[in-house]
């Protein structure tokens, strides 16, 4: 009777671990492709870890979608070419939503939307204009919607100085190398105006928001043809916004809401 009982508590707990076993893999994971150097969005902070807005909504929105969540950080000019590598499943890096980019990727709904702005020191009246522009270097992050932007109006008239960060274009401002940038507004308020290293600079010109080049807000870039993955996004932004989350994220780092309309 005792080896017949001992052979049932092994047999019991074998059954049990096998059932935990199934129920570890049945886990959902995903791994998020972001940047880490775009504040207020996403920053790397001294000890290695992340934070900002965007890394606060991957985190978000994998809870509310049931997805233990992975962030990579990636370099902005690899960012789609790693995603379709398989490198992770999608891009929450305030990516925006262009037709160019349509060719090779898929975007969920927008998940926030904001004008951008050129940035020059103050005082230097600088006009936005071909004419102003004449000669001037501007500094942008390479590959980005700014970048395009810049070159497609005043390519054959100022020097374009490209960067693998923004924060790097934000250095080389400050120390005279480049006469402007552009960049969102957020990025530039609260990643340089706001702080000691953008004192004496200021935005110039007009709110750009030209849906030829920036499209129609930021978005979730994921592969094609993962349609399914796509729509639990969109679901999830959704609920996020229907619940508060989005609001809580929002005013951490935000004194506006940058959803829009």
């Amino acid at each position: 009777m005792n080896k017949i009982f001992t052979i049932a508590i092994v047999i019991s707990a074998l059954l049990i671990a096998s059932c935990a076993q199934e129920a570890d893999n049945d886990v959902k994971s995903i791994k998020i492709g972001v940047e880490g150097a775009y504040p207020p969005f996403s920053k790397t902070e001294s000890d290695g870890s992340l934070s900002g807005f965007d890394i606060d909504m991957s985190f978000a929105l994998c809870e509310e979608m049931g997805y233990e969540c992975t962030l990579v950080k990636q370099d902005w000019d690899g960012m789609i070419p790693a995603l379709l590598s398989q490198k992770y499943d999608a891009i929450i890096a305030s990516m925006s939503i262009t037709e160019e980019r349509k060719k090779k990727v898929a975007f969920t709904d927008k998940y926030y939307q904001m004008p951008v702005n050129f940035v020059a020191p103050e005082g230097s009246n600088l006009d936005i204009s071909e004419s102003g522009l004449a000669g001037k270097k501007i500094g942008v992050q390479r590959a980005t919607t700014f970048d395009t932007y810049v070159t497609d109006n005043f390519g054959d008239v100022a020097e374009i100085v490209r960067y693998t960060s923004q924060e790097e274009v934000f250095l080389d401002l400050q120390a005279g190398r480049v006469d402007a940038t552009l960049a969102e507004r957020a990025n530039i308020e609260e990643g340089f105006l706001n702080t000691p290293a953008g004192s004496g600079f200021a935005t110039v010109g007009p709110d750009i928001t030209d849906p030829e080049w920036f499209g129609d807000g930021i978005g979730i870039a994921l592969r094609k043809g993962d349609d399914e993955l796509r729509e639990e996004f969109n679901d999830a932004i959704e609920e996020l916004i229907e619940d508060g989350t989005y609001e809580k994220i929002n005013n951490k780092y935000f004194s506006y809401d940058i959803f829009g309309n």
